[in-house]
Formats: C-alpha cells, sequence, structure tokens
C-alpha cells in the first residue's frame, strides 16, 4: 500500500524543483545492473559519483550515459584535498559533462574522511565566483555551515557520521540546530546505515539524505533503496505533522469520565 505524499512540499535548491528528497550514490554496487534497479527502486531525482569514476573522454559508456533522463546527475570531487585540485576537478567536469553543478568535497583527513573546513570554504567561494551551483559536504558544525552559506554555497551537506561507517545521526542536537538556522537546504550526507535514520535525519528538519554505502553495501540493494525511499518520506511527513511534546509521566488517550467505580 503506497503512501498519499502531499504535492504542495517540493524540495528546491538554486531554483531546481525536486519532488524526492533522497539523493544516491553509485559506488560500490555488486554491478551496474544493480545500481541502475536501486536509483529505480529509490525514485531518486538526483544521483552523484566521483568525477575520476566517470568516463569523460566518450570511449565507453560512462554513469552519465546510463542514467540518462533517470535523474539529475551531480558530480563530486571525491578525493580532493586541496581546493586547487577541487576547483580544477569541478572545472573539468563542466567541460566535459556541461553541468555547473558540483558536490564538493575536500578531505583533511585520509582515515576520517573529514573535510577540509579552511580549504572548502576557499573552494566554495572560488567556484560560486565562477558561477557553479556548489553543494559542500561539510562537518557538522553550525558555524562551519553559516560560512559556507554565506560563501554562496546553495545547500550544505553536513554528515552524519564518518563515510561509510553506518553510525548513524552521531550528533542529532547539531544536525537540528544546523537545519533550524540554516538559510539554504540541508542535506544530511554520510553515515547513514538504515531506514530508521533518514527517517531522522528528516524528523530533525533536513530537506533531503544523500546516502550511498547503506545502499550499496546491504545484502539487497534494490529493496534497500525502497526502504529509504519509505524512511525519507515518512520522516518528512512527521516532520511536517509535528511530533507530540515529550512527557515524564504518562497521560491517557481515553476520557477517564465513565469509568467504573467513578
Amino acid at each position: 500500500m503506497s503512501m498519499d505524499i502531499p504535492t504542495d512540499d517540493p524540495l528546491v535548491i538554486a531554483g531546481r524543483t525536486f519532488s524526492s528528497r533522497l539523493f544516491l550514490g553509485t559506488a560500490g554496487y555488486p554491478n551496474r545492473r544493480v545500481m541502475l534497479d536501486a536509483v529505480a527502486a529509490s525514485g531518486t531525482e538526483m544521483v552523484t559519483a566521483a568525477i575520476r569514476r566517470i568516463s569523460l573522454a566518450g570511449e565507453e559508456e560512462s554513469l552519465v550515459d546510463l542514467i540518462g533522463e533517470r535523474a539529475h546527475f551531480l558530480p563530486n570531487t571525491a578525493g580532493c584535498q586541496t581546493a586547487r585540485d577541487a576547483v580544477l576537478t569541478a572545472e573539468l567536469a563542466r567541460e566535459a559533462l556541461g553541468t555547473d553543478w558540483v558536490k564538493l568535497e575536500v578531505i583533511g583527513d585520509r582515515e576520517l574522511l573529514y573535510p577540509d573546513v579552511e580549504e572548502l570554504l576557499r573552494a566554495t567561494e572560488t567556484l560560486v565566483a565562477a558561477g557553479f551551483t556548489v553543494l559542500p559536504y561539510c562537518n557538522d558544525d553550525p558555524v562551519t555551515c553559516r560560512k559556507l552559506a554565506d560563501a554562496g554555497a546553495a545547500a550544505v551537506m553536513p554528515l552524519g557520521a564518518p563515510i561509510g561507517s553506518g553510525l548513524g545521526i552521531c550528533n542529532p542536537v547539531m544536525i537540528e540546530t544546523i537545519c533550524a538556522r540554516s538559510p539554504v537546504p540541508v542535506v544530511l550526507d554520510a553515515g547513514i546505515g538504515t531506514a530508521s535514520e533518514a527517517a531522522l535525519a528528516m524528523e530533525l528538519g533536513c530537506a533531503a539524505v544523500l546516502l550511498n554505502t547503506a545502499v550499496s553495501k546491504s545484502n539487497d540493494p534494490v529493496r534497500m533503496a525502497a526502504a529509504m525511499r519509505a524512511g525519507v518520506e515518512a520522516g518528512r511527513l512527521a516532520s511536517r505533522a509535528g511530533r507530540i511534546p515529550r512527557k515524564r509521566y504518562a497521560e491517557p488517550s481515553s476520557p477517564q469520565l465513565g469509568l467504573v467505580g467513578t
């Protein structure tokens, strides 16, 4: 039984409208057929891949060709460690792929895959000035997210936990704070392990969720992609509906009037 999802709640980033709030990565699947089936099951309208994984020379069928009209393609600068390298990589993607959208990653620690904030800010400023639509992957820090938005980022993408860890949202208080303060959409990026954590991200106020490993490395990527779709949709509906306040004591849902002995 499918849910009736409201149609008056689109996600808008840099003037582009999305009906799905789930963004999906394309790495680590058993094969490309499974990846394409997972993309379809997720209902995503935004897929991302590292620019270094894309055939830019036109010598073979690339991920861009495979995705086709299924979703908007978002190249990312995964693997870059300096602003200079990230900017050059983004420029290469724009020239080859004809898109000025980029998921900006500038990694400062190879083991933790945590962003280098100074280099990330520098690259964001440079790319925005060059006409790019920049979606930076960043740490779960409200100050960093504010500075990235001030630098012109179209959205901010704080991590829930280290990339590929499956730890879920390690600091939900800060994610909720970022969402409450951000002037641009907040897309939770990295760390999600299962559908309930995707739902939590939406309940905390995130505009969307980007994930990869939780689907591609699951026992059944296509089924997990469908689960993530349902989790994001449920979380968004719950966020809009508003949860009841937490209380320390029970409160009966049925009226006390008419009970035997009263």
